[in-house]
């Protein structure tokens, strides 16, 4: 069991005080290891949330290098980062933010290939990815290794989060929810359609709350559920997610 010491107790006070999380859930925190694809508008504030929180290892993966229109909504980077490794930038910034985060960067695009790797020994992954063939691969791969994914997307001004644990009986995967998606050549972009910045900080703060809850263990259990927020009206609904029986990543066939 991890000690807490005297700094961390002062640095965690405000959690350790909650009953759900107390000191023992923040030793989890401590002890845990949470893996994030993508630094982009999602993975930004989600890893300084996690930062904050003491998750013991962040493993970021992402291969980019921050242009100039990240800006306006990947707040892990400013204007003299343009043209650095992303995850440079976010290894430094865990670095004067907390020093009990162990930060490992994994500056790789995450593939069917490397996915086992990547994830290996991960207590939860949280996806920020923008495409549906990164999402599927995780997806897959999370189910069959039983960890729990929370996964996040944003676009114009509505952001969707939903935890999933497809190996449980009666609980549906990502796939579940999305079948065997594809990104069209054709399909539009965020550069096209445009994302209202603020919304990728609601989606990763959401996401990063998440993967605590997945962690910790406090609250309703949030499997098979998304919720989807609205930032034009404002409001928040949530919608349950039914298992596919037929379902490739978590089906009875599997």
């Amino acid at each position: 069991m991890i000690a807490l010491s005297d700094a961390q107790l002062d640095r965690y006070a405000r959690h350790i005080v909650l009953r759900e999380i107390g000191g023992e859930g923040q030793r989890r925190l401590l002890g845990a290891t949470v893996a994030i694809i993508g630094t982009g508008g999602i993975g930004s504030p989600a890893i300084q949330y996690l930062a904050a929180a003491g998750l013991g290892t962040l493993r970021v993966i992402d291969d980019g290098r921050v242009t100039l229109d990240n800006l306006q909504r990947q707040i892990l980077f400013e204007t003299g980062d343009v043209g650095r490794s992303k995850t440079d930038v976010a290894a430094g910034a865990v670095g004067r933010l907390n020093p009990d985060v162990r930060f490992d960067a994994r500056r790789e695009r995450l593939g069917s290939g490397n996915v086992a790797a990547l994830l290996d020994g991960a207590d939860v992954v949280l996806d920020g990815s923008d495409n549906f063939a990164t999402r599927l691969i995780v997806s897959d791969h999370a189910t069959a290794a039983r960890i729990p994914l929370v996964s996040a997307a944003i676009g114009q001004f509505q952001a969707q989060i939903g935890t999933f644990r497809g190996w449980e009986e009666g609980k549906p995967c990502y796939r579940c929810f999305v079948g065997d998606a594809f990104d069209a050549e054709d399909c539009d972009t965020c550069s096209e359609l445009g994302v209202l910045g603020a919304m990728a900080g609601i989606a990763g703060s959401f996401a990063a709350l998440e993967a605590i809850r997945a962690l910790v263990g406090f609250g309703p259990d949030p499997a098979g559920k998304l919720h989807i927020f609205d930032g034009l009206l404002p409001a928040m609904r949530s919608i349950r997610i039914v298992k596919d029986p037929a379902c490739k990543g978590c089906g009875s066939a599997c």
